[in-house]
């Protein structure tokens, strides 16, 4: 595994990749961190096309990333996990939608699940899913960077909106 780190507003983001293609995109200050191992190298060279395109999507300049996926997951996180990459960039939906989309709308919970084991934060955007009360609910960065995101992500939206 190789990685890298990119800086953002929240603090440093952890960017692993391994001959797959990217594995892990966390929050290093997050309630759930993934750290580094032993075995992991640091490869700044290998994950400058990476760090590149988080850099544009936290300037919003970028609303879709072109990456590698490599996540591992069940066949349900795997499912779970494509759902959420069809919300669409600056919207949000709630975990019943996202069970309802996947075909299994008793699923709720397991869907959380599925949505708190996302090891590609951002990327798999997890954080557009908020409870059906329109709370904002879970995220293993924590709650403050996922209304950063969702913010960040809305401002965008609005400029781009807004522009002439």
């Amino acid at each position: 595994m190789r990685y890298s780190f990119c800086e953002s507003a929240q603090g440093p983001l952890l960017v692993a990749i391994d001959q797959d293609g990217l594995r892990y995109v966390e929050f290093v200050r997050g309630e759930q961190p993934v750290t580094p191992t032993a075995e992991w190298q640091r490869d700044d060279v290998a994950l400058a096309p990476y760090l590149e395109q988080f850099e544009a999507y936290f300037a919003g300049r970028l609303q879709r990333f072109t990456l590698p996926l490599a996540a591992r997951g069940t066949p349900f996180q795997q499912s779970v996990w494509r759902a959420l990459c069809d919300i669409p960039y600056g919207e949000t939906v709630s975990y019943l939608e996202i069970a309802q989309a996947i075909g299994n709308p008793k699923a709720v919970r397991a869907v959380g699940a599925a949505n708190g084991r996302n090891p590609l934060s951002i990327i798999v955007p997890c954080h557009r899913v908020i409870g059906s009360s329109g709370a904002l609910t879970g995220y293993a960065g924590g709650i403050p960077i996922k209304r950063w995101l969702l913010a960040l992500e809305q401002q965008t939206v609005d400029n781009f909106t807004l522009a002439p």
